[in-house]
């Protein structure tokens, strides 16, 4: 291993777990880099919670291993945890505690514990800090645990869909609390999550798993790159084979027309020529996720 590899905060080679019968991943591989946001997406049963459960060192995988900030994340959980936050899909903390005792608790287990910050981070989630954690709502829950999280001043944060629940308000105070971290400190993110609008804005790169195979690991911008919608006029249909060379992943048809999202080549300039009625558009990252998840059965149809 080189010097380069052994300093990404995140490096997962050849990763497999079954459960039984049940292959929850299949020889999964990524990396993420310094200062990077990767998001990492995938449907219910994906194999998300399995590759974060082997990220965090809580399931040892079949086979492959995992390194975080160049240590073997199985052998070395407890020294790494000191310089990784982590925020939990269900934030869990002793229900009686309130948010004060739980920073002054943590504050005691962490060398580089930031008071200050961790104080107006929760003044400015307006998070109230003599209220049991039981007692709080699911968003003050979700930004309390962020807070907890990042007290430390983390090297590497994993973030297990933590705005699941959210109304759209605490979600936006999230992603903003995360764009701020990575302006004063760049910290590395590693995320999963549903909420792919929200996430858009500040990935990097983004994973997509199904069935527990990675799909596709690519920088965002690459990814917006390559893949395009095509729209057409109603009763100007067009077939399967006329898209074939550029690779359609989906084709709709309908009452106001019909569309195709595309994987390959831009289509912009050979389409328009012959077709004046066909558009060429940019992608949200939540159609080419649903294009990408759903391919094979839209275009058969």
């Amino acid at each position: 291993m080189t010097i380069t590899q052994a300093l990404r905060p995140v490096d997962c080679r050849n990763l497999s777990v079954r459960y039984g019968r049940i292959q929850a991943l299949d020889q999964a591989s990524f990396t993420v880099e310094s200062g990077q946001v990767y998001a990492l997406l995938g449907r219910n049963g994906s194999g998300k919670t399995s590759l974060v459960r082997c990220l965090l060192g809580h399931q040892k995988p079949l086979t492959g291993r995992v390194e975080l900030l160049g240590q073997d994340v199985w052998s070395s959980r407890t020294a790494l945890m000191q310089r990784v936050g982590v925020v939990s899909e269900e934030p869990d903390a002793p229900p009686a505690m309130t948010a004060r005792q739980l920073l002054n608790f943590c504050a005691g287990l962490y060398p580089k514990w930031d008071s200050a910050a961790a104080d107006e981070r929760l003044k400015r989630f307006r998070v109230p800090m003599e209220v049991p954690f039981g007692k709080l709502s699911r968003g003050q829950k979700a930004q309390l645990s962020l807070t907890l999280a990042l007290g430390p001043g983390p090297e590497l944060l994993v973030l297990d869909d933590p705005t699941l629940g959210l109304d759209p308000v605490a979600r936006r105070e999230v992603y903003d609390e995360l764009l701020s971290e990575l302006a004063d400190r760049g910290t590395t993110i590693f995320i999963t999550t549903h909420d792919l609008a929200g996430i858009e804005g500040i990935a990097d790169r983004v994973g997509i798993l199904h069935g527990g195979r990675l799909l596709l690991d690519e920088k965002l911008e690459d990814l917006k790159a390559r893949y395009h919608k095509v729209t057409w006029a109603p009763f100007q249909a067009l077939s399967p084979a006329d898209l074939a060379p550029y690779a359609p992943l989906r084709i709709r048809e309908g009452g106001l027309g019909g569309e195709a999202v595309v994987s390959q080549g831009d289509p912009r300039h050979l389409l328009d020529a012959v077709r004046p009625d066909l558009k060429v558009h940019a992608l949200s990252l939540e159609e080419l996720f649903v294009a990408l998840v759903g391919a094979e059965s839209e275009v058969a149809s």
